[in-house]
């Protein structure tokens, strides 16, 4: 099973990226590919999906989106394609929120998810969403580089809210200060 991915984004459509490690270039399923760009450095938690007539990598930048995912697709009826989809118009805590407190009305304007799925999930997820702060925490821990990043990307007008998922993208790669400002105000103007 592949855990994770580190490389070069070396293609980008509406529903995938490619990343290159090494000599080999992967196909990896995400569920926002507009926040990638070409030539971009990034690591990528990911779930490896096998079925009798598929075989595919998703992606996620994040360990609480892999979290959701792996939590949508427990739900009986929601399978990985529908949970991506899902996850592209909505973030994990947003998701969470809308299960812990059962808006049915939140998750049925998600895509692929109607009114019988909608109370599925809540039915079958409700209480039962213990995720681990801490481990996300560590994971929030920033280099000095990433640090000085976020303060030039702060006096630049950006919101740490919108900063910290980004910069957690690119949290294992060494960088210079100018090629993760550079990186990051790609994808942060491309949100």
């Amino acid at each position: 099973m592949i855990y994770s991915l580190s490389g070069t984004i070396v293609d980008v459509t509406k529903e995938s990226v490619a990343i290159e490690t090494g000599n080999i270039a992967y196909e990896v399923l995400v569920s926002r590919p507009f926040e990638y760009r070409k030539e971009d450095r990034t690591r990528l938690l990911t779930v490896e999906i096998i079925t009798q007539d598929d075989h595919y990598l998703v992606g996620f930048s994040t360990k609480i989106e892999k979290e959701a995912f792996l939590s949508l697709t427990s739900v009986k009826g929601i399978g990985p394609k529908t949970a991506l989809s899902a996850l592209s118009k909505t973030t994990p805590d947003e998701l969470f929120g809308a299960i812990e407190n059962s808006n049915v009305s939140y998750l049925k304007k998600l895509p692929g998810i109607g009114p019988k799925a909608a109370s599925q999930i809540v039915l079958d997820l409700k209480g039962k969403l213990a995720i681990d702060e801490s481990k996300e925490k560590e994971g929030k821990a920033l280099s000095p580089v990433a640090e000085e990043v976020k303060a030039a990307l702060k006096s630049l007008g950006f919101k740490a809210k919108d900063i910290d998922p980004v910069l957690a993208t690119f949290k294992d790669e060494t960088y210079t200060r100018d090629d993760l400002l550079k990186a990051c105000l790609r994808k942060l103007r491309n949100r």
